[in-house]
């Protein structure tokens, strides 16, 4: 039962985090939303930043996921599970309103005034971006990308230009920023 009071907790938490954002995100009001005392939430929880660092973790588990799933499948050439991927992540994005990515939200309302947070942000962009890098090493063995192609720097400006296309998205309530990128820089990398 308790394990079940603390997911019930980050999953309507992760969706209130990612609608309101951590400032926004009242306690009382996640309690009020799942009908949990709230001694039961710092029984399984420190604090509010302790919440979302778990939060933070619990996304990454489906994040890794889903790098497992479509990186992995290596019936697929490496670039296309490389764009399987987003485009996956892009139609999760769609089922939330495209509210964008929590890291991204996070990271840009957080890393001015929590080190904690800057740092738990980078780290978990850095890891999607080795995780990538490795697909892409793999393109440039097979030829897809040429043989200078620095798959580390690629991997990176990858998650750098989907977190900024995932913020335009997020403004607009529309997937074009996410289509035009993927678009764009699976073009351009190949060339």
């Amino acid at each position: 039962m308790a394990l079940d009071t603390k997911e019930e907790l980050l999953d309507r938490g992760m969706a209130m985090l990612l609608r309101h954002g951590y400032n926004d995100l009242g306690l009382s009001a996640l309690l009020e939303a799942t009908e949990i005392p709230k001694g039961s939430f710092y029984h399984h929880f420190k604090s509010k930043e302790d919440f979302a660092l778990q939060a933070v973790d619990r996304y990454m588990t489906a994040v890794h996921a889903g790098l497992e799933h479509f990186l992995g499948d290596e019936t697929v050439p490496p670039l296309q599970r490389v764009r399987n991927f987003f485009e996956a992540t892009a139609e999760k994005y769609r089922g939330e309103g495209y509210l964008g990515c929590l890291l991204g939200g996070l990271g840009q309302e957080l890393s001015g005034v929590s080190d904690v947070f800057r740092r738990k942000v980078e780290q978990c962009f850095a890891v999607i971006a080795r995780r990538i890098a490795t697909c892409l090493r793999e393109a440039v063995r097979r030829g897809d990308l040429p043989r200078e192609t620095d798959p580390q720097a690629l991997a990176e400006l990858l998650v750098n230009c989907w977190e900024g296309a995932a913020l335009r998205s997020r403004l607009r309530r529309d997937p074009a920023p996410l289509r035009e990128m993927l678009d764009f820089y699976f073009r351009s990398a190949g060339a």
